[in-house]
């Protein structure tokens, strides 16, 4: 995919995941049902994902646009190798602790140029130049590229929520994470 489509796709996944964190599934309807929901309660969980997506934004999108960083702006060792984007690293987990999230905008890059773009890409370099791709995928330059994006997208945030809500929350850390798949799997 084009760099639009990975920042379509980082800022599509940040807001889907901004709700599948923050709404949760086993509390009941969110309108309607026997208790029902007060306004204040509404815009009180609508608030909270607003922030969650906020939060992610920038570690997703950076994540989505991290593997094509020599050809998605300027120069090489130049446009992202400075002081102000030191910066924002440095305060960002400071901010919101959430920098893990870095790690989620990078895979689906993967995912989306394997299933989305014509070419796909080499898995296993620099131990073997074969790319590896789909045959769902589209020219970069072609008028289905947003709808493929969009589509890749819809399919990660579905894994996501799955992930989230049967595997582990996907605001744990990554070690606590790996600790319980490894005490699930009995390693």
């Amino acid at each position: 995919m084009n760099k639009e489509g990975h920042v379509l796709n980082g800022a599509l996944l940040a807001i889907g995941l901004g709700f599948i964190i923050t709404l949760d599934p086993t509390a009941g309807p969110l309108v309607g049902g026997e208790a029902g929901v007060t306004p204040a309660a509404l815009a009180s969980a609508l608030g909270d994902a607003v922030v969650k997506i906020l939060e992610l934004s920038l570690p997703i999108t950076l994540g989505a646009l991290f593997p094509d960083v020599d050809t998605a702006f300027g120069r090489h060792r130049k446009t992202l190798h400075n002081l102000p984007i030191l910066a924002i690293f440095l305060a960002f987990p400071y901010l919101f602790g959430n920098l893990q999230f870095v790690w989620i905008g990078v895979a689906t890059h993967y995912v989306l140029d394997v299933l989305g773009s014509k070419r796909g890409i080499a898995l296993f370099y620099p131990f073997e130049s074969a790319e590896y791709g789909f045959p769902t995928g589209v020219a970069t330059s072609s008028a289905w590229a947003t709808r493929v994006t969009v589509a890749v997208t819809a399919v990660e945030l579905v894994v996501l929520a799955l992930v989230h809500n049967y595997v582990f929350a996907l605001d744990t850390s990554l070690v606590e994470a790996a600790n319980l798949i490894g005490a699930t799997l009995g390693v």
